[in-house]
């Protein structure tokens, strides 16, 4: 089978990432539960940021965010190494920017993720990612975003969304924690 996966918010607690190191530079303490309650992707309104700010401090910010760090989901790594192993296809869809795209390979290959250069496509827009997976024909595919769920209902793919505060609303098969992903794909596949 073939599985595809986004990479932030997704396999990595990317944002909430983000949450705390926003916290240290701006030298301003927010409590973790406006976090969780955040109805967007973007956390900068926690920060009292306008979009703007919030941008600017993103896009500042990535080199860090992406490449230090950000921890990966407890168990998104061993289902990942298992589904591999066991012979399937796994596929990296990111839309992070175009020129990350060498050092977020290489990240992937020095955190162990069984991670192959033509299985690995990035620097697209949301909306592109649904060209990508359609053309890839996945049986399963997981992201966060509802930019990009939203475009993948017809498509004849496995759409799983990844647990977040801002995706609440999108009725798909979700998974809070990796555990609950293993045990459903395991069923699926039975």
């Amino acid at each position: 089978m073939k599985f595809g996966f986004d990479i932030d918010d997704t396999l990595i607690n990317l944002r909430e990432y983000a949450f705390h190191y926003y916290q240290e530079q701006l030298d301003k303490r927010v409590d973790i539960d406006i976090f969780h309650a955040l109805k967007r992707v973007e956390i900068h309104e926690a920060f009292g940021l306008s979009d703007e700010e919030g941008k600017d401090m993103w896009n500042s910010s990535l080199d860090f965010l992406y490449f230090t760090n950000c921890p990966i989901y407890p168990g998104a790594l061993k289902l990942l190494k298992q589904l591999a192993s066991d012979g399937h296809e796994i596929f990296y869809i990111t839309s992070r920017p175009p020129e990350h795209t060498e050092n977020t390979f290489n990240w992937l290959i020095e955190q162990g993720f069984p991670v192959q250069k033509e299985h690995f496509f990035c620097g697209m827009k949301d909306l592109e990612k649904a060209g990508i997976i359609k053309n890839l024909q996945l049986d399963y595919y997981v992201d966060d975003k509802p930019a990009v769920l939203d475009t993948l209902t017809n498509a004849p793919v496995t759409v799983i969304v990844k647990d977040q505060s801002y995706n609440r609303h999108l009725d798909l098969p979700r998974v809070k924690d990796w555990n609950q992903l293993g045990d459903l794909i395991n069923s699926e596949m039975k």
